[in-house]
């Protein structure tokens, strides 16, 4: 599997155009992202995942709960609805630099053959490095715009305050918190709460929700462990070890595997260990998916999420799982 050349449009790796996306949406998207309660992925939508951000903020600001934009919620709002929902930048070098691996194999054994597990495009990549999607960047430029270094394109407003990780040591775990562009600034919390009914990862300090994600969380085969757990510690771009033991749906045929690390490897960016044996919280390489497909029991939030959820839990926290 090699690695593949750099695609010369926006539109060269995106069919068509996003359908009905709705700039006052992406505005709120943008909006909910930057305050900690983020709908995921930023695309202009209405739906569910927008509802359940609209219900963190709620719920934080002591307003009724009813995850639509109501009077109150509006007015609550208002001092950041007045900010951009895009902003242009440059595409970078460092963009364009790879390396890129498409397709990706979906056999572990083949996947166990190559050095990451990278971006598959320079358009998935500056998609989750500003939250959103492909077909959102395409929509949101001309398709014809040149995949070069120095192009300007039309992005979610979503740019940190700062790229300085002062808590941070880990040199490349600093670039990736910087290429998902996470902000410093977190709120610190005491625990983090995992609602299977809610399908949401609450982060709390004291009795204040101070920030809350979209997760997806367990399945039939796989249900949430429900219970009290602790978060023991992190890996930063973790490689990941495969072992067929541990999922029903391996094939009798698949043996163990190391596969390498990568932002499209099966937890994504970091892994944050539980004590729950073979369970944490983590990445994934499907953003567009969380909260609508199942997982192995373990919690799956955005890369760029769970890399933020990293700025705010320490090792020792609580990590209470409930329905």
């Amino acid at each position: 599997m090699g690695i593949v050349a750099v695609a010369a449009t926006l539109s060269s790796n995106v069919s068509a155009k996003s359908a009905g996306l709705d700039r006052g949406v992406l505005q709120l998207q943008v909006v909910l992202d930057r305050l900690g309660f983020t709908p995921g992925v930023i695309d202009g939508k209405s739906g569910r995942s927008l509802a359940k951000a609209l219900r963190g903020f709620q719920t934080a600001n002591g307003l009724d709960v009813t995850g639509t934009i109501d009077t109150a919620t509006k007015k609550a709002l208002e001092q950041y609805l007045g900010a951009p929902a895009t902003v242009e930048v440059q595409i970078g070098p460092g963009d364009l630099a790879g390396p890129f691996v498409n397709p990706i194999p979906k056999d572990p054994a083949d996947q166990a053959k190559l050095n990451c597990l990278c971006y598959r495009t320079v358009m998935e990549k500056l998609a989750e490095r500003f939250h959103t999607t492909p077909a959102t960047l395409l929509a949101l430029n001309s398709p014809d715009t040149p995949l070069k270094a120095g192009e300007p394109i039309v992005v979610p407003a979503i740019l940190p305050s700062s790229r300085d990780y002062p808590s941070v040591t880990d040199a490349a775990w600093r670039a990736t918190l910087s290429d998902l562009n996470v902000d410093p600034n977190q709120p610190q919390a005491d625990r983090i709460v995992v609602d299977k009914s809610d399908g949401v990862l609450r982060v709390m300090a004291g009795d204040k929700l101070v920030a809350q994600f979209p997760a997806t969380m367990g399945s039939e085969h796989d249900p949430l462990p429900v219970g009290r757990w602790t978060i023991k510690g992190a890996a930063y771009n973790p490689t990941f070890h495969y072992n067929p033991d541990l999922f029903w749906d391996a094939k009798s045929t698949d043996e163990k595997q190391k596969l390498p690390a990568g932002p499209n490897g099966p937890v994504g960016v970091i892994w944050i260990d539980l004590s729950k044996p073979h369970y944490g919280i983590h990445g994934t390489p499907e953003p567009q998916n969380i909260g609508r497909t199942e997982s192995h029991g373990c919690i799956r939030l955005t890369n760029w999420d769970a890399a933020r959820l990293s700025l705010m839990v320490k090792p020792g926290m609580p990590a209470i799982f409930q329905e």
